[in-house]
């Protein structure tokens, strides 16, 4: 069967428990797994947004890479993290529905970046192969209502997305634009997967 991405024989794995980004993944016709990491997302203090994402998403493919049970053959965890930033404050997923509030109103009428990191970790002729980099999208928000925002925070959506919006769903309605990469935004920026993923059948 064909897929996206030419030459990649090693097998797959995508160390998250999001259901956004394993639809996203399945876009480059490639197979993998699917295991979610057991670890701890915790900013620490002086870390800037990148590299607490970076950070983030290493963690995750590390995990799932040297927790698999099969050790044989080519395989590559792809781990990722996407926060939103917002005058460099970091945006993760509100805390309760007041926190969704506070959130939202504060993007309201403004921009603000999202950034994903993705990290792969796999092995490449006995040797431990890492490659982590990060995308930056910028969002607009549209002027929010109060009642607009009630409305949305009361669907439940914004309470287990980073930044308290998912751009692919009810959310959508409080985007007027972007810049850069839709994917990026929803969890997985797929051109530059793409392109890492070719890097890697190169190595």
């Amino acid at each position: 069967m064909p897929s996206a991405l030419e030459n990649f024989t090693s097998s797959l794995i995508l160390a998250s428990s999001s259901p956004r980004r394993k639809e996203l993944l399945g876009y480059l016709g490639v197979p993998f797994t699917v295991v979610s990491p057991q670890t701890e997302e915790k900013h620490r203090p002086g870390e800037s947004g990148v590299e607490y994402a970076m950070r983030n998403s290493l963690e995750k493919a590390e995990a799932v890479y040297s927790g698999r049970s099969d050790k044989s053959g080519s395989v590559v965890a792809i781990g990722a993290d996407t926060i939103g930033l917002l005058d460099e404050t970091v945006l993760e997923k509100p805390l309760d529905p007041a926190d969704a509030i506070r959130m939202l109103s504060s993007m309201s009428g403004r921009s603000h970046k999202v950034i994903t990191a993705v990290a792969l970790v796999g092995d490449r002729a006995g040797q431990v192969y890492r490659d982590c980099f990060a995308v930056e999208t910028l969002v607009y928000f549209k002027q929010l209502s109060p009642a607009e925002i009630a409305y949305y925070v009361q669907t439940k959506e914004p309470l287990d997305k980073a930044g308290a919006y998912g751009i692919q769903g009810i959310g959508g309605f409080l985007v007027r634009s972007i810049q850069g990469s839709y994917s990026n935004v929803v969890g997985l920026p797929l051109v530059e997967l793409a392109e890492a993923l070719q890097r890697w059948s190169n190595v």
